[in-house]
């Protein structure tokens, strides 16, 4: 069995490069938001059958190469110790946010297939009902986003309490990362024993750091969790969003690197070297354009990887809320009916 998205993420030849986007699932899509006018975010994101429901409704709808489970990367923080809840109009909020030593010891080491066996469950529902053809990604949120969260709370600005803090303690710091790389790989190799074919990190803040602190002291634990579920054979993704200076991306141990909008392709490719897939990086709000225009954009996007194996064509974010579906089906129809010259 082929599959153009496991196939890409592992430099192989394909048809035509495959596409997702990222956060497909979600606000911008009607289906969606009448499920959510009836249920509380978190009530969603633990309730298998519709954690499938809405996982499936852009493949229903558009028919990209691959799901990406309907989930969240703050899940595993309540079962670690911390008080999450989502607000709207806030996003989510942690009232206990760590601030010591102490805090940090307090996170609890729990069992993820007792205490997060709905996302496994969720998975393995999804996976039986896509076809081979679609692919199914797992998720975790990488050590420093899910600290930004920890530390100070909330969302919003640059995290400046969190640069703060990490700068006054190091120490502590690095061990609440290593907390949550430990807690991380058991989520992924959880999501990847229920049926999820790839899995992707994201480290949605990692761009807020200097390149020489970030590969100093966060690198370190992102390989950590690259290498724990190395074992699994599951192709990894690593995305870190505002991350053009770091050219030691060409270190990490995945199978494909995420690009932002603000990555240039072929500078990024070309440092990158050709044994990493890589998936990106149009800018989102290309969406609300004509589709003539997205078409052209997509197309252009395209034409810079020179039909070459392991490229998936994404956005170097998450789909804005307010996109038009126009928007998006017209980028999916695009690359659906590209063909590589160089394979027929």
């Amino acid at each position: 069995m082929t599959n153009l998205f496991l196939d890409a993420c592992r430099c192989r030849p394909t048809l035509r490069p495959p596409v997702w986007l990222m956060r497909q699932a979600g606000r911008y899509l009607p289906e969606y938001r009448e499920l959510r006018a009836k249920h509380g975010f978190l009530d969603m994101c633990r309730t298998p059958e519709l954690v499938k429901e809405i996982t499936l409704q852009p493949i229903l709808r558009f028919g990209m190469d691959a799901a990406i489970i309907f989930s969240d990367i703050l899940l595993p923080l309540p079962h670690m110790g911390l008080d999450l809840s989502f607000h709207e109009g806030q996003g989510p909020v942690i009232a206990n946010p760590v601030d010591s030593a102490e805090d940090i010891r307090a996170l609890s080491v729990f069992d993820m297939r007792k205490e997060m066996g709905f996302l496994a469950e969720s998975i393995a529902m999804a996976r039986q009902e896509l076809d081979d053809d679609t692919a199914l990604i797992g998720f975790a949120g990488a050590p420093f986003t899910l600290a930004c969260y920890a530390i100070q709370g909330r969302g919003g600005g640059n995290f400046e309490t969190v640069r703060r803090w990490i700068y006054r303690h190091f120490d502590e710091f690095e061990v609440l990362l290593d907390k949550f790389a430990e807690m991380t790989i058991a989520h992924l190799e959880m999501q990847i024993e229920a049926g999820a074919q790839a899995v992707q990190i994201f480290d949605t803040w990692g761009g807020l750091l200097a390149p020489y602190d970030y590969i100093h002291r966060v690198f370190p634990y992102v390989q950590k969790i690259l290498r724990g579920v190395a074992h699994t054979g599951a192709p990894r993704i690593l995305f870190i969003k505002g991350a053009g200076p770091f050219r030691f991306l060409r270190y990490a141990e995945a199978e494909a690197i995420g690009l932002d909008w603000t990555m240039p392709f072929d500078e990024t490719r070309g440092f990158l070297g050709d044994h990493f897939a890589v998936q990106g990086n149009l800018d989102p709000m290309i969406l609300f354009a004509e589709p003539e225009f997205i078409k052209q954009r997509v197309l252009a996007a395209i034409e810079l990887n020179h039909d070459k194996p392991g490229y998936i064509v994404n956005l170097g974010h998450g789909v804005n809320k307010n996109t038009p579906i126009e928007g998006v089906q017209a980028f999916v129809d695009t690359v659906k009916n590209y063909r590589c010259r160089t394979r027929g």
